[in-house]
């Protein structure tokens, strides 16, 4: 069956794997607090989806306002200890998953990984959840890797792996606190997971809004050039794919 990704920015890609239709840690507004996106989202792929999945509760990957934009009655699969916050907003469909465990969606199963990434999310207190990856395992193996450093589990982590989409920076010139690859770790991560094909996401999206105003920010390119040119280098069995934001590739 056909199978196709469509990157539509930061941490957000459309996956269409054997006649299901996923996105991930969903952030679509054009302007999140004092940061504005470069580019509209394009929101008619968005339609008829058949689950969201969110890798953890940091405000730019469990974004509510862009949730509920795409409806609350789509069925939504956060790690354990999240679900709280989406019931309270009535969420109709929210199932819980924990590191090893799998759920499955159509013909597709879903199993959360490990990710080395802190989850505390800032102004809600009490809100425990643990940040995690997700394997795609269908007719093609496809592993989203949320938002995680390098751990040394990554090294067999999805066996026959496809496709990694694999986080690469941020959303300014820096890429902040708490623990992120950089475009040179991610690259030893490709390393380690061996994908046929590697997608770099959670870059070139979002500027904070003094930045750009006239000449569009290095840092919207930069990193996955440097990604790309250093992932030939320690893995060059890898292709690599660089979509921008609102482009799609087929597998």
């Amino acid at each position: 069956m056909s199978a196709r990704l469509r990157y539509v920015g930061h941490a957000t890609v459309l996956v269409e794997l054997d006649g299901v239709r996923l996105l991930t840690d969903p952030l679509l507004r054009r302007r999140v607090a004092h940061l504005r996106r470069t580019k509209r989202v394009d929101l008619a792929p968005l339609r008829e989806l058949d689950a969201v999945l969110v890798s953890h509760a940091h405000h730019d990957h469990l974004d509510l306002p862009s949730l509920e934009r795409l409806g609350r009655e789509l069925p939504v699969i956060v790690p354990r200890g999240l679900a709280p916050l989406l019931r309270k907003r009535r969420f109709e469909q929210v199932f819980e998953i924990g590191e090893g465990e799998e759920v499955t969606i159509g013909g597709l199963t879903l199993r959360a990984t490990h990710a080395d990434h802190s989850a505390t999310r800032t102004f809600s207190r009490g809100l425990a959840g643990q940040a995690v990856g997700y394997a795609l395992l269908g007719s093609r193996r496809i592993y989203f890797a949320g938002d995680t450093d390098l751990f040394e589990e990554m090294d067999g982590l999805v066996d026959g792996l496809d496709v990694a989409l694999i986080p690469i920076w941020g959303w300014g010139p820096s890429l902040g606190r708490g623990k992120h690859l950089d475009p040179k770790r991610a690259a030893e991560a490709i390393r380690l997971l061996r994908p046929r094909i590697a997608v770099p996401i959670h870059w070139g999206t979002y500027r904070p809004i003094h930045l750009g105003v006239f000449d569009e920010p290095a840092f919207l390119r930069w990193p996955a050039e440097v990604f790309a040119r250093t992932t030939a280098e320690v893995a060059p069995d890898v292709e690599v794919r660089v979509l921008k934001p609102g482009e799609a590739t087929d597998l």
